[in-house]
């Protein structure tokens, strides 16, 4: 097989369109299109249904396609290998990364990567945890960082790097406030029934944050005031004295008008570094993780060392 041509077939399903899958391979249209009819011709099947904007895999497209990505995965973890073996720093690393938190890492590790490993490409992109599992699965992603728990696990590997507890934070003006307590103080727990007279900030549905606080109410209702994608918004409209908020222990500020408690069923998620399984991971990557739970575990540690 042309493992070219692989590449070139990949892309064209993967935009869904000839055009633009071209403009990505930096080939002319006819090109590309010559090198599918020569495939098509090949095969005697037909991989594409045609249409102007939306090119769908037929049966033997999604066959052709399924395998040609085994095919490319084969051939980078055998390069990964091989690199590992003669100590190459060369290749290219894919990275999935959550909003806010996931970037915040990076930005904080990468230097530190770059500096051993000055030749290795990365390509972070920003994902949601359920796109990160899907591009994980689909073979188009290296790593990915997530944070869920653990009933949330595909079939993917998973490697721990650290488990933190969501947290209430209430305003410092909220009647219960001064039972509170601020960062790095043990924390009471309470019953988030004390709250049903209260407004709260959340994360929009389809995050993790948001399932886990659905999990906690059950049956129970409690006054949305606020959904939103961040978690610094969730600390700052607590901040601000407008709501309550339930958020992950590391998004907690040692802030003068913001209290904390411990959550009577004690909610926790996991942080993980995940990749395909079967896939191998190379040392360069292998050293990101490393690296990337360095941070997240002295950055919990340092807020919450009685929690």
């Amino acid at each position: 097989m042309d493992l070219k041509q692989l590449e070139y077939i990949i892309k064209i399903a993967e935009e869904k369109n000839i055009t633009r899958a071209a403009e990505k391979l930096f080939i002319t249209q006819s090109a590309l299109n010559q090198q599918l009819l020569k495939l098509e011709k090949e095969l005697g099947a037909q991989l594409f249904v045609r249409s102007r904007a939306n090119w769908q895999l037929t049966r033997a497209g999604e066959i052709y396609i399924e395998n040609a990505k085994s095919i490319m995965r084969i051939k980078k973890d055998t390069y990964n290998q091989i690199n590992d073996l003669l100590e190459k720093q060369k290749g290219k690393i894919t990275i999935g990364l959550t909003h806010e938190r996931g970037y915040e890492m990076f930005a904080s590790v990468y230097p530190i990567f770059y500096k051993k490993f000055p030749h290795i490409k990365i390509e972070p992109y920003e994902l949601t945890v359920r796109q990160q599992q899907h591009e994980i699965m689909a073979g188009n992603l290296d790593l990915g960082f997530l944070t869920l728990q653990d009933h949330q696990k595909t079939k993917d590997e998973y490697i721990p790097i650290c488990k933190e507890e969501i947290i209430l934070a209430v305003p410092g003006s909220h009647p219960l406030a001064h039972l509170g307590a601020a960062v790095g103080d043990t924390l009471p727990e309470i019953d988030l029934q004390h709250f049903h007279a209260d407004s709260f900030a959340i994360m929009q549905k389809g995050s993790t944050l948001r399932d886990l606080f659905d999990q906690l109410i059950s049956e129970d209702e409690l006054n949305i005031l606020l959904e939103t994608k961040s978690c610094h918004n969730l600390f700052t409209m607590v901040a601000e004295g407008i709501c309550c908020s339930v958020i992950p222990a590391i998004y907690a500020k040692d802030h003068h008008n913001v209290k904390y408690f411990s959550i009577r069923q004690k909610p926790t998620w996991n942080i993980y570094a995940s990749y395909k399984k079967g896939s191998y991971l190379s040392l360069p990557a292998k050293e990101f993780i490393h690296y990337a739970s360095f941070y997240w575990n002295k950055k919990c540690n340092t807020l919450w060392n009685n929690l």
